[in-house]
């Protein structure tokens, strides 16, 4: 079988890499046979800082399906040019901060407080540059945009999420979405760990689904579960999908 999980909030918390008894429970899995995926919405260049390097080898999908990463290969789909260039237009006339995502380099303006800043390159293999260095966007965060501008961007050919406790307006091609990555790998039946909204058609479609903690999300999921007992849900599905 195949396991899909997310990473922020399901099994990896505060930014930080994944905890010992999570990787155990992952090399459990493995070792029955099942395969692992993980489906993030941070890029590829993200995801493998706080991934054991045991698990680098796992196929994956990035910044909410923008990215897939198979056998060390990584393949982007940038935003339209004309939606990159209306990005900028508001980014410059309503001075918003913001992260810009390229193929692996990047663009950030926004606080070096901000919590999810300490995720960007953590590995320090990247390049900052200038939003008008990069040679596309994958995706765009923009921080604490106004209500308009919020708006307006969803009046755009693109798929949105709000991160509405963090501020947050992330932004991307339009038929893009953690789906449209495991279809892009040749995936259809899996089983799915995921905490907030852009893994609710990840749980809608999946054999069974785990929602970790209580964003409204665990609605359509199979079943929600503590933090603290995600790796124990790891090890008891895996036993229970070897038999199938």
């Amino acid at each position: 079988m195949i396991f899909v999980f997310d990473l922020d909030g399901t099994i990896c918390f505060q930014g930080a890499p994944l905890d010992k008894q999570i990787v155990n429970a992952l090399h459990t899995i493995q070792a029955q046979g099942h395969e692992i995926i993980f489906a993030s919405a941070r890029p590829i260049r993200d995801m493998l800082p706080v991934l054991p390097e045991s698990l680098h080898r796992c196929r994956m999908i990035g910044s909410n399906g923008a990215f897939t990463y198979v056998d060390g290969h990584i393949e982007v789909e940038f935003l339209q040019s004309n939606i990159q260039k209306q990005i900028i237009e508001l980014v410059e006339k309503y001075q918003l901060a913001y992260l810009a995502d390229s193929d692996w380099d990047y663009a950030y303006t926004g606080s070096v407080d901000h919590p999810m800043y300490k995720g960007i390159d953590s590995a320090n293999k990247a390049t900052k540059r200038s939003i008008y260095e990069l040679e596309g966007f994958s995706k765009v965060l923009l921080f604490d945009p106004p209500t308009n501008v919020m708006q307006h961007v969803k009046t755009w050919p693109v798929t949105t999420f709000e991160y509405t406790e963090e501020g947050i307006l992330d932004i991307f091609s339009l038929h893009l979405n953690k789906i449209k990555g495991l279809e892009r790998l040749g995936v259809s039946q899996y089983i799915a760990f995921g905490n907030d909204i852009n893994d609710r058609l990840m749980f809608e479609q999946a054999l069974h689904s785990v929602c970790v903690g209580m964003h409204s999300v665990g609605e359509v999921a199979t079943e929600r579960i503590a933090e603290a007992d995600v790796h124990l849900k790891i090890v008891e599905l895996g036993q229970i999908w070897g038999n199938q």
